[in-house]
């Protein structure tokens, strides 16, 4: 399997005539009883450089994330319909649903609008629950630019609504079923895709074992896909730089910490101003 190095992908390089519209808007489907999750991701996307990060929430806690999110938009969803009308936006470039958005009707229609609008679509957490609970949900990903990112209990569940085989390379049996891109976590990540290409990524240290790590990477991921990079190298990257920020920090480090160590991150793989 390959070696994850940055030898192997580019982050965009910016330009001098660059705007908001021009780094990519990502969508974040934000939760009604878990706030902080989605919080974590839509700051993640932007700090790794997405122009425009929209986040939308439903209309009862919606000032919560209003309040404490300065530099994210903030929208909130009296109604599926609204949900539907983000998307509609051509705008928008990458989707994230999952990280603290609880399993219910809300969630399922925003994947399957998702779905519909043929978004990038990052799923991660409780979308990957759904994903695996309806089979119907899993057809309708068929052909679509889909990564999911599971740690080892999601994928179990996925595995085995598909009954495949847990061999020695698993992230590409599921990334093969289901024609996606996945990135399954753990002490050694690996990301494959449906085309059978396959890299593990051990650049990270233990004290990454943290609540909320997982909902910075989807969202690290998620503003590199949402520039131009391809699902497999936006994946790899964001596994490199997610490692690269908490590798700045030490035991202690919170989820919170790998925002702040972002910027250095990006600056060791940065090719400048194109």
């Amino acid at each position: 399997m390959q070696e994850n190095t940055p030898a192997l992908w580019k982050i965009p390089p910016l330009a001098a005539e660059d705007h908001k519209y021009r780094r990519g808007h990502v969508l974040v489907y934000g939760g009604g009883t878990l706030t902080g999750a989605s919080r974590l991701a839509a700051l993640a996307a932007l700090r790794t450089g997405a122009g425009l990060v929209t986040l939308a929430a439903p209309h009862s806690v919606w000032p919560v994330y209003a309040a404490s999110l300065l530099s994210v938009i903030t929208r909130p969803l009296a109604g599926t319909e609204d949900w539907q009308a983000l998307l509609e936006d051509a705008r928008i470039t990458a989707v994230i649903l999952g990280p603290g958005a609880g399993v219910d009707r809300r969630l399922h229609h925003a994947l399957t609008a998702s779905l519909t609008a043929n978004k990038k679509l990052l799923l991660d957490a409780d979308a990957l629950t759904l994903l695996a609970q309806d089979a119907s949900l899993r057809a309708q990903m068929q052909g679509k630019e889909v990564i999911l990112t599971p740690h080892e209990g999601e994928y179990e569940k996925l595995a085995g609504a598909l009954r495949l085989e847990t061999g020695a390379h698993r992230a590409r049996a599921l990334a093969t079923a289901l024609g996606v891109t996945v990135l399954l976590k753990g002490a050694e990540t690996v990301i494959a895709d449906g085309a059978g290409q396959e890299r593990a990524n051990r650049h990270a240290p233990p004290w990454l074992a943290t609540a909320g790590t997982g909902d910075v990477l989807a969202g690290i991921i998620a503003g590199l896909w949402a520039q131009g990079m391809t699902a497999f190298d936006a994946a790899s990257a964001g596994a490199w730089l997610h490692g690269e920020a908490a590798l700045r920090r030490t035991r202690g480090m919170i989820a919170e910490d790998l925002l702040a160590e972002l910027p250095a991150a990006l600056a060791a793989v940065d090719v400048g101003i194109s």
